[in-house]
């Protein structure tokens, strides 16, 4: 019985990492002020009839802290990528000079500042309600294990030991979300 314990908390530690794994990288797409190549991520474009990443193609670069450059492997792709950065509206106007496109960021504003700490907490949000349903889960797998012939003191400290572990990751959530929270603040 003790390692479908031990394997229940393996599983919800694991699960609880992949969501602070996402977490993350939600919190890289969304801008502090400093131009970041993985802003684009998750915007499509159509290539020949298929949705392909922006990353796979044309080559993004940093030009300076403030400035991405986008070069296309093919020239044709210049306006279907404008468009996509367009679509995906993420605050940021596309400018193509026939050869490749830029992306000024703007400065932010401090009520955009504040409009980006909303969403990231938007975002921690979601990431502590994933862990939480983790935990929920794997609390009602303990009570199956107890029903099945699981002692009650066993139940109790493998529930405790999950909930050590939600602990841990809702104080990372919290972690990441103050670590985010300063470096948009941050003039």
């Amino acid at each position: 019985m003790s390692e479908d314990i031990s394997s229940i908390i393996a599983t919800a530690e694991d699960h609880m990492q992949k969501a602070i794994g996402f977490l993350e990288t939600e919190l890289t797409k969304i801008r502090a002020g400093k131009a970041n190549p993985q802003m684009l991520d998750g915007i499509v474009v159509d290539y020949y009839g298929s949705p392909m990443p922006i990353s796979q193609v044309a080559n993004i670069s940093v030009m300076d802290a403030r400035t991405l450059s986008i070069q296309p492997w093919e020239k044709n792709m210049l306006q279907p990528i404008e468009r996509s950065i367009i679509a995906a509206n993420i605050g940021i106007n596309p400018q193509n000079d026939g050869n490749l496109i830029r992306l000024f960021l703007p400065p932010l504003t401090e009520e955009r500042r504040k409009e980006l700490v909303k969403r990231c907490q938007g975002e921690g949000e979601q990431s502590k309600v994933a862990v939480r349903n983790i935990r929920r889960d794997a609390i009602e797998h303990i009570k199956r294990l107890q029903k099945n012939g699981l002692s009650e003191d066993a139940a109790k400290d493998a529930e405790k030991d999950v909930q050590d572990v939600t602990d841990r990751y809702i104080s990372l959530v919290e972690k990441h979300l103050t670590s985010k929270e300063k470096e948009i603040m941050s003039v």
